[in-house]
């Protein structure tokens, strides 16, 4: 397993969580993400010292302290106006409910693009278009989120829906009615959680799994106090329960609210446009969204990036931006020594969504991990049997 660094949800305080570090006998290589010199700095005036050319990239290594060049323009990273690039928007019947997605792209493998809380597929929008020039790129809205349907959770009784089995469960069948293919996962935040799940339930589906800032989960219930459990659970039922969480949504969604969140999360805050804002808060307008959230804040129980991480067969590469306020780096190195994690990557002077936020650096990264691990596909179809 390789680590890669550089020298260069919720908005509730976090704790360091309590688990064993597992480590790997595996030599590591360090390596640093390519990124463009005129961004940084630092980077710049060390290319300048090996006599880069400072119009392309580097990638740095740790190994034997070398230097190397990497002969990308910028054009080649952040190009996403290609004109015969077409996303398209459809409708899946996923279990009588309806579930919206986006794909685009005819050949190549197959990629599955999973956002995370509050968010939907409209957030890949800077990466679709890329990806789709040598891949079939899906993203989807997780039921409850974006224009998919939101069923109202009160409605299960006393069964939890909004769980992370229900979307790895919906990510599957996606591969199986509507890719027909297996498929990368590439998830940011939450749905790191949902890839991991679904590739633990049906491992014969799963090429690959991309986290991007994977959430940490320190709100789970298991991650508290013993003296802490009984207050978070009054808490929770307080918000779902009474009128004080229907309050409280709609003083979140404004756009006002979304701005600022999101400028929370962003370091580079002039990516937070309207645009974004608005693809981020309409559907979060729509009859049933309210109930969704206060459901999933209230989700304190299920799986842990931690107990997952270990079932996981497939190749993993996670990928962190240092300068996320809600997923702090120096938690996430614990995740790098699993045997499952072969490269661990800080991507520098980025926040909680790095494909949205840093594309450039994103897009190449999932190109390069597809590129070696896709292999010609013996069947046209993947087993229905999960």
């Amino acid at each position: 397993m390789a680590s890669t660094t550089t020298t260069a949800s919720s908005t509730l305080p976090l704790s360091k969580p309590d688990f064993p570090v597992l480590s790997s006998p595996r030599n590591k290589k360090l390596i640093v993400c390519r990124t463009h010199l005129q961004q940084y700095p630092t980077l710049r005036r060390i290319s300048n010292l090996h006599r880069f050319n400072s119009n392309g990239f580097v990638a740095f290594s740790r190994l034997n302290d070398q230097i190397e060049e990497n002969g990308l323009s910028t054009q080649d990273m952040v190009s996403n106006n290609d004109p015969g690039i077409e996303v398209q928007s459809r409708i899946w019947n996923w279990r009588g409910y309806s579930i919206r997605y986006q794909y685009s792209g005819n050949s190549g493998p197959a990629l599955v693009l999973v956002h995370g809380f509050g968010a939907n597929s409209d957030h890949w929008r800077k990466n679709i278009p890329v990806l789709a020039k040598s891949h079939r790129v899906y993203s989807i809205d997780l039921i409850g989120y974006g224009y998919s349907d939101k069923p109202n959770p009160r409605q299960f009784g006393d069964n939890l829906f909004y769980t992370f089995e229900t979307w790895a469960t919906q990510l599957n069948e996606f591969c199986i009615d509507v890719i027909k293919d297996e498929a990368f996962f590439i998830c940011n935040s939450i749905g790191g959680l949902v890839g991991l799940q679904a590739a633990v339930m049906a491992p014969q589906i799963c090429k690959g799994i991309i986290l991007l800032n994977i959430s940490l989960r320190m709100l789970h219930i298991k991650k508290q106090p013993w003296f802490g459990k009984p207050l978070i659970r009054s808490f929770q039922n307080l918000l779902r329960n009474t009128a004080l969480g229907k309050y409280f949504y709609k003083s979140v969604a404004t756009p006002d609210s979304v701005r600022g969140i999101l400028c929370q999360c962003y370091h580079d805050t002039s990516q937070v446009t309207e645009e974004l804002v608005q693809k981020i808060l309409n559907p979060g307008l729509e009859p049933g969204a309210a109930d969704v959230f206060l459901e999933f804040i209230c989700y304190s129980a299920g799986p842990l990036p931690e107990e997952l991480l270990p079932q996981v067969k497939c190749p993993i590469l996670i990928a962190w931006g240092d300068k996320d306020p809600w997923e702090p780096l120096e938690l996430g190195r614990n995740y790098e020594n699993f045997d499952s994690v072969e490269d661990f990557i800080v991507l520098p002077n980025v926040g909680h969504c790095p494909q949205d936020e840093a594309p450039h650096l994103v897009n190449p990264l999932v190109e390069s991990f597809v590129a070696r691990h896709a292999t010609p596909s013996t069947s046209t179809s993947v087993s229905t049997t999960i």
